[in-house]
């Protein structure tokens, strides 16, 4: 078997030399340019499995072969090197779809492992899609873009920030671009801000080090660290608070943390991703957010759509959960009948694909026969929605139903709070407000199990 070819573009020989002895050593077969040129003729030749470029060449520079590169040779992965510091050309290079980026002076320890995984990557360029048949449901032309975007931000690896409404999945389509791309080998590591306290949340994400601080009986390794050689979701991002973004800038900007306690900064080769319900953009604004980490974050961007943008793709969702819901209660799950589901089609959903789910269990347990019918689903009593819509715009019309509404309200705010904080109702009432009896009260009240 021929050893797999890399494309080294610079015109500085002693960097051409130096990266060909360590591709050498990895067992890869080095080529070398020294212009732009060059490597267009040499990319047109033959097959390479990676390009290695400078940013700066004499007749031209590393952002044009990129576009190029994009082009004339997709399959290729191609990664820039960077002056030390140079984020925004980082950056830029990130956005017109290089794979990824190595600073000067150049690290060959990070430098192995970014070649390493982009090798891999060209070993396997679709991806694992196998991954989208059971788990990413809906026939959909928005499920199909989803799908689309998936594979080719799989094939990165910039950071993607995934925006959408709670409820929508946004979790399960960043573990699938970490599963069909080249890190799906590493561990996959979920990290929900919200649900983090503020005082604990420097040491959850960075560690620290055996008697740094009251309480520290030994080393932790952080959430980042524990993801090294794979994929860090930081869900609901916009929760992290200031003093927490500036420390996760620098993460980004260096690949490197440092544990509280430790005088030395440690190395990560972690790809983020990030997600949120809420608009950054108007965060950044009103000074909530910081604009150096949203440019970081949001180097691409990816919105999850709502299930009332996809109605077409209800039928399939329902028939899954309910063949879900009776394999984990060992029963034979009953079907939906017509007019179900067309009340299911005709309601706004605010909640989403999760809110579908706990209707469809709630259904399950109701029906009396094996047939779920529309008396069998309890549907709130909100108005139909646009896709721009706010969930709760319009309050029902009779005291009864504003009741039932307000409540509906209240029930879903306690069960974020509870999802974000794990189950914990002390951390869970602290986020809503509340003591502790007046949560438990609550819960009883609104019968949440």
């Amino acid at each position: 078997m021929p050893k797999p070819a890399v494309l080294v573009v610079d015109d500085e020989p002693d960097l051409c030399e130096l990266l060909s002895i360590t591709l050498r050593r990895m067992d890869l077969d080095p080529h070398t340019a020294s212009t732009v040129a060059a490597a267009q003729r040499m990319l047109r030749a033959d097959r390479y499995e990676l390009c290695l470029t400078d940013m700066q060449l004499p007749d031209g520079d590393g952002l044009e072969l990129i576009g190029w590169i994009q082009k004339y040779a997709p399959g290729v992965p191609v990664a820039v090197i960077t002056a030390h510091g140079n984020m925004e050309t980082a950056v830029r290079a990130l956005k017109l779809g290089a794979f990824d980026f190595v600073s000067k002076p150049l690290d060959l320890a990070e430098l192995r492992k970014l070649v390493a995984t982009a090798i891999k990557m060209s070993e396997d360029p679709n991806g694992d899609t196998e991954l989208f048949g059971p788990r990413l449901l809906g026939t959909s032309g928005a499920m199909q873009h989803m799908r689309e975007m998936i594979a080719r931000m799989a094939r990165s690896q910039a950071p993607v920030h995934i925006y959408g409404e709670s409820g929508t999945g946004k979790e399960l389509v960043a573990r699938l671009i970490h599963e069909s791309g080249p890190r799906r080998d590493g561990p996959f590591v979920p990290v929900n801000c919200g649900a983090i306290p503020n005082e604990l949340m420097e040491s959850e994400l960075f560690g620290h080090k055996r008697g740094s601080f009251t309480g520290a009986v030994g080393d932790k390794k952080g959430l980042i660290q524990s993801a090294e050689g794979g994929t860090l979701l930081l869900d609901e991002i916009a929760d992290l608070p200031l003093h927490m973004q500036v420390k996760l800038l620098r993460v980004i900007q260096e690949r490197s943390v440092r544990p509280i306690g430790e005088q030395h900064e440690i190395g990560v080769d972690v790809r983020i991703l990030s997600a949120t319900h809420q608009n950054l953009s108007e965060l950044v604004a009103k000074g909530a957010f910081r604009e150096d980490l949203f440019y970081r974050v949001n180097v691409i961007e990816l919105r999850v759509p709502s299930l009332r943008e996809r109605r077409e793709d209800i039928p399939e969702l329902a028939d899954a959960i309910l063949r879900r819901l009776g394999r984990r209660m060992k029963i034979t799950p009953p079907a939906l009948g017509k007019d179900a589901l067309k009340a299911l089609d005709a309601y706004s959903f605010p909640g989403n694909v999760r809110e579908l789910e706990n209707i469809l269990e709630r259904a399950v347990t109701l029906c009396t026969d094996r047939q779920i019918n529309a008396s069998d689903i309890q549907l709130r009593a909100t108005p139909m929605h646009s896709a721009a819509d706010s969930p709760h715009s319009a309050p029902a019309t009779t005291s009864s139903a504003l009741e039932d509404h307000l409540e509906d309200i209240e029930r879903e705010a306690i069960v974020k709070a509870l999802e974000q904080s794990r189950y914990n109702k002390t951390a869970a009432a602290k986020t809503l407000g509340m003591s502790f009896r007046a949560l438990r009260y609550r819960i009883k009240k609104l019968g949440i199990e």
